[in-house]
């Protein structure tokens, strides 16, 4: 637990410095960092021997995901610009692809072929993953409510973690989904959604003192107000928090049926970036898709 507690006292504060205060396109090679490094643990974890000559490649195409998504959003946001808005990750997607079953098709045989399972698992470190997790930069590239917006699945993700973390270890009794993680209790999933509402409810304040008091922060128009409403920040918090949970399980799954403790060690008292990270990764499609909407 000390350890847990300290990389959250060192880490968090950098991480509020690169997504809300330092340049967008800090955000974007931070990104990129942690999808090819999740990229990494997820193959080791999973792909198998036979999927090990993938590693490499679903590495690489996990760090540009990040890069293509900044550079269509920088684009698409530009006031004057001459360039066309080209779809760059799915050109990326498209090209990957087409290289591992390439690549598939060729040491296609009993001793050396790649199974399919591995091919699977590589478009989903390499791809699925990555877009998922770029989303934060989708939300950070919002003009002027990027730097504040960047936080909204943060806000839900870390403040449902840890609320059904001390309310399972406080609480908890009866278990949620035992062969999948033992130590997880109905509730503590309880304790998680309030939680997302907690974590909502400390974004909204914050926010709202921020746009009182710093003109570059225009009034954050959502769910039918010239503010965040108390009513999205409810649903946002509940809904968030049940999609943060299931990212959460779902990882689990594949740490199960492999085998694996953690995804790595990178972050002590956490694990791996996917330890760390994976509730994030569900969430922050998410939001984006639900301001969308809004």
């Amino acid at each position: 637990m000390f350890k847990r507690v300290m990389v959250a006292v060192v880490g968090l504060p950098l991480l509020i410095l690169i997504l809300g205060w330092a340049p967008s396109w800090a955000t974007m090679l931070l990104l990129a960092a942690m999808c090819a490094i999740g990229a990494w643990e997820l193959m080791r974890a999973a792909a198998g021997e036979k999927g090990r000559p993938l590693i490499l490649l679903a590495v690489i195409a996990a760090a540009l995901v990040p890069v293509c998504v900044y550079l269509e959003e920088s684009i698409a946001n530009a006031a004057l610009t001459a360039l066309p808005v080209l779809p760059f990750a799915a050109l990326l997607g498209a090209v990957f692809i087409f290289v591992i079953f390439a690549l598939a098709i060729h040491r296609y045989d009993e001793e050396k072929g790649i199974p399919f399972a591995a091919v699977t698992c590589a478009i989903f470190a390499g791809l699925v993953f990555p877009l998922m997790l770029s989303c934060l930069l989708r939300l950070r590239l919002l003009g002027n409510l990027g730097p504040a917006l960047v936080f909204l699945p943060l806000a839900i993700s870390f403040g449902s973690d840890t609320f059904a973390l001390f309310a399972g270890m406080l609480c908890g009794k009866h278990k949620l989904a035992p062969k999948v993680s033992p130590k997880k209790t109905v509730e503590g999933a309880i304790g998680g959604l309030i939680g997302g509402v907690i974590g909502m409810t400390l974004f909204k304040l914050i926010a709202d003192s921020i746009v009182l008091s710093v003109d570059v922060y225009p009034p954050i128009e959502m769910a039918g107000g010239p503010q965040l409403s108390w009513a999205a920040v409810f649903v946002l918090g509940i809904i968030g928090s049940i999609i943060s949970q299931i990212g959460d399980l779902s990882f689990s799954v594949i740490k199960r049926e492999f085998g694996v403790k953690d995804y790595g060690n990178l972050l002590p008292g956490h694990g791996g970036i996917l330890d760390r990270f994976d509730s994030v990764t569900f969430v922050a499609p998410f939001v984006w898709l639900a301001l969308q909407l809004f």
